[in-house]
């Protein structure tokens, strides 16, 4: 078997790493995230806030009525404010471990390219630009043909 059909099928069988158990945390975020965007949620706040409205006759449209309102939606956005920054973090993530994998196991790839999430912003611009540059000449280059 020649020495680079063993390296490709060794690549191929690399076992994943082990993977820990979620944390409480990370665990109701995903749940709630999952709940939270489904219509029912929607519906359930929307209920909500007709009920707040057919009831401000019965409370004379008070302040305490008001402040109840307010409270109550000031309160949740700023515990979803947390759930949505969870879930954006956790399937960014996701997304980057994935493109990792493919570059990690496309031959020729650029394979500085699979941790480029822990670059520096300058880095990015810098690596943006190249990538950029090298896109048109490409793309004149297919224009020539």
């Amino acid at each position: 078997m020649p020495s680079s059909s063993r390296k490709k099928s060794s690549a191929r069988q690399t076992a994943a790493p082990s993977i820990p158990e979620k944390s409480w945390f990370s665990a109701f975020a995903q749940t709630a995230s999952r709940w939270t965007g489904k219509p029912f949620a929607f519906l359930t706040a929307l209920g909500i806030v007709v009920l707040w409205g057919v009831t401000g006759p019965l409370f004379g449209f008070s302040e305490t009525w008001q402040l109840f309102i307010n409270t109550t939606t000031t309160i949740v956005t700023f515990l979803m404010v947390f759930l949505i920054q969870s879930s954006q973090n956790r399937d960014t993530l996701a997304i980057q471990v994935k493109l990792a994998e493919i570059i990690l196991r496309m031959p020729g790839a650029a394979n500085q390219l699979a941790d480029a999430e822990d670059m520096s912003e300058k880095q990015l611009d810098h690596l943006h630009e190249h990538y950029k540059a090298r896109a048109k000449e490409k793309s004149r280059s297919r224009r020539r043909r």
